[in-house]
C-alpha cells in the first residue's frame, strides 16, 4: 500500500514538472513573438512636386491663422501699399513662409485697380519708380508676381523694365498667365531671370467641389511634368480645403515645395 502511495506521488509530481516546463516554454514563445520586428509599412512613390501659391493677401488679416492647419511650404502674395502690408508681410514671415511681391499690373478691364498699378502708358523712369518702391516697402521677399495684368505682360516694353529691375535685385519672377499672349517667358530667358508660371488656378470658383477638382487637375500635372504650380487666393474657404486635401496629397507621394525651389 505504501508503495503504491509513493508510485501515485512520482505521478503527480512528474505531471507538475511537465506542466511547469510547458507554461515556461509558451512564455518564452509569446516574447519571442513580441520581439519580432514590425513590417515596415511601404512608403509612397515620389509622384511630383507641388508649391501651393496663395495670393492676395493685405485686403485683410483674417485669414491669417488658418495657415497654422497648413503645415506645408506655402508661397504668399503680397499687395503693396495697402493698409495690411506690412502686417501681412511680418505675419507671414514668421511662419517661415515664402512672400513675394504681387505687383498691380494694368489689365484690359480697367476696374478696381490698385494704387500705384503699373500701366503700359507710363514711362521706363515711372515704372522703374514704382516697382523699387514696392519691393522697398516690403523687403523680406523672395520673388514677384503679377496682379492682374492681362494688358501689362502683353507689352514687351512694359515687362522689360520690370524685369531689368527684378534682375538687378536676384528676384524671380512667377507669372500668374491671365492671358496667352504673355511675353513674359521669353523676356525671362533673354534676361537670365529665374521664372515660373502658373499651372492651375485652384479657385475661380469659391465652391469646395469645384477647388478639389482643381487640385486633382494640379496632381495629374506634377505627375506628368514632375512639378506643378497652383494659385489660389486669401479665402477661408480655400485654405480649409488646402488643409483637408494636403495630407491626402503627402502620403499619395506629392511633395509640396516653395515656388523658388521650382524656378528656372
Amino acid at each position: 500500500m505504501k508503495e503504491i502511495k509513493v508510485y501515485r506521488l512520482t505521478i503527480l509530481f512528474l505531471l507538475f514538472v511537465i506542466f511547469l516546463q510547458w507554461v515556461f516554454m509558451a512564455g518564452r514563445s509569446k516574447e519571442k513573438e513580441g520581439l519580432r520586428p514590425l513590417r515596415k509599412q511601404p512608403s509612397a512613390v515620389f509622384k511630383g512636386r507641388i508649391a501651393i501659391v496663395i495670393d492676395d493677401w493685405a485686403y485683410n488679416l483674417n485669414n491669417i491663422e488658418m495657415l497654422d492647419r497648413i503645415h506645408v511650404p506655402l508661397t504668399c502674395s503680397v499687395l503693396p501699399n495697402l493698409n495690411y502690408s506690412q502686417a501681412a508681410i511680418e505675419e507671414l514671415h514668421s511662419r517661415n513662409l515664402e512672400t513675394i511681391l504681387h505687383l498691380p499690373l494694368e489689365p484690359h478691364e480697367k476696374y478696381r485697380l490698385e494704387k500705384d498699378t503699373v500701366m503700359v502708358s507710363m514711362d521706363e523712369s515711372e515704372i522703374k519708380n514704382i516697382v523699387e518702391r514696392d519691393l522697398d516697402s516690403l523687403k523680406v521677399i523672395k520673388g514677384v508676381s503679377n496682379h492682374m495684368g492681362s494688358l501689362a505682360t502683353e507689352d514687351v516694353k512694359t515687362m522689360d523694365v520690370i524685369f531689368s529691375v527684378l534682375k538687378k535685385r536676384n528676384l524671380y519672377f512667377l507669372d500668374s498667365v491671365v492671358t496667352s499672349r504673355s511675353v513674359c517667358q521669353g523676356l525671362a530667358k533673354k534676361w537670365g531671370l529665374r521664372f515660373a508660371k502658373r499651372d492651375v488656378f485652384l479657385d475661380n470658383l469659391e465652391d469646395p467641389v469645384y477647388i478639389k477638382g482643381q487640385i486633382s487637375k494640379l496632381k495629374i500635372k506634377a505627375r506628368r511634368s514632375g512639378q506643378a504650380i497652383g494659385v489660389g487666393h486669401d479665402r477661408r474657404l480655400t485654405l480649409e480645403v488646402l488643409a483637408e486635401v494636403i495630407p491626402e496629397l503627402k502620403k499619395e507621394g506629392y511633395k509640396f515645395v516653395f515656388v523658388s525651389e521650382l524656378v528656372k
